[in-house]
């Protein structure tokens, strides 16, 4: 799978799945929560993940575990731009992680190359056009509503089938709005609207999502669906922090799927499995399907 455009070539030439470290400036995610709220800690752990082996960071303003609340646009815009301004300055690739046409433009604007929207566009029927003018690569994951609600959307006749088949909606609806094709990344949303049942096929079939012609991205990382099967023997979920080890073997199935890039938490041990999935891929004599040369 191609990487998307336009990216610089530092990752262009990477010919093995992506790793995509998580910068959360939120008070309330589910996996660290509050850690990282302060803009400088938040700057010097993206650097750190860098050192790690992170290709690229994904700043986030606003929790999207479930059950969280809105956060107002203002609020979003003063937790994010600092963090993207100082990561940019260090020489990061930056993503943003926002859902608002108003925080991906002044993320951009910042130096952000990548606009992560959960939403895949539906939250704001704006950002298309904003993406499509911008130019920037655009992710684009599967979403039934927003989090407050989305247990109450998980409901599938195929999970498989119908993630893709949503997903193919969304990719029509963005090239309509004039995004070109190859700028758009899409993502299952593991987690998103759907129980931990559901998420296991989905990673048991990415080559379906890979069949929509577009490079895949999987955010797998400390989700729920793991700590449910790391449960102790009190059938307690293990807590996010102890499903890292987990996170990093589901890296290395998507790597060797030939999935373009995963997001994470804890870079260092997935940064170590993308690689073990490109060393299988190339003894199968399959190398490149994690990245190859950009399509700009």
């Amino acid at each position: 799978m191609r990487h998307p455009a336009p990216l610089p070539d530092a990752l262009t030439t990477l010919d093995r799945t992506l790793v995509m470290g998580v910068v959360n400036v939120t008070p309330d995610s589910f996996s660290d929560g509050g850690l990282w709220f302060d803009p400088d800690r938040a700057v010097a752990h993206g650097l750190e993940m860098l050192a790690q082996g992170a290709d690229l960071l994904d700043v986030g303003g606003e929790s999207t575990r479930p059950g969280a609340p809105r956060v107002e646009p203002d609020e979003e815009l003063r937790r994010v731009l600092p963090v993207v301004r100082g990561l940019v300055g260090a020489g990061a690739v930056v993503s943003v992680d926002t859902m608002r046409p108003a925080v991906a433009a002044a993320a951009v604007e910042a130096g952000a190359l990548v606009v992560n929207d959960v939403s895949g566009g539906l939250a704001d029927p704006a950002m298309p056009r904003l993406v499509a003018e911008a130019g920037v690569v655009y992710v684009a994951m599967h979403w039934r509503g927003p989090s407050d609600v989305m247990d109450s959307l998980a409901v599938y006749d195929d999970v498989v089938r119908d993630v893709r088949d949503e997903l193919a909606a969304r990719l029509d609806a963005l090239v309509a709005a004039g995004v070109r094709p190859e700028q758009v990344v899409v993502d299952p949303g593991l987690g998103f609207a759907k129980p931990g049942r559901d998420n296991w096929p989905l990673l048991a079939h990415l080559d379906v999502l890979a069949g929509l012609g577009r490079p895949v991205l999987v955010g797998a990382s400390r989700k729920r669906f793991l700590g449910h099967l790391l449960a102790g023997p009190d059938g307690e979920p293990a807590p996010p922090t102890a499903r890292d080890a987990a996170t990093a073997a589901v890296s290395a199935l998507c790597a060797a799927a030939g999935v373009w890039c995963v997001r994470v938490h804890d870079v260092r041990a997935s940064a170590d499995a993308v690689r073990v999935g490109a060393a299988w891929l190339a003894a199968r004599g399959e190398p490149g399907r994690g990245g190859g040369r950009s399509e700009e």
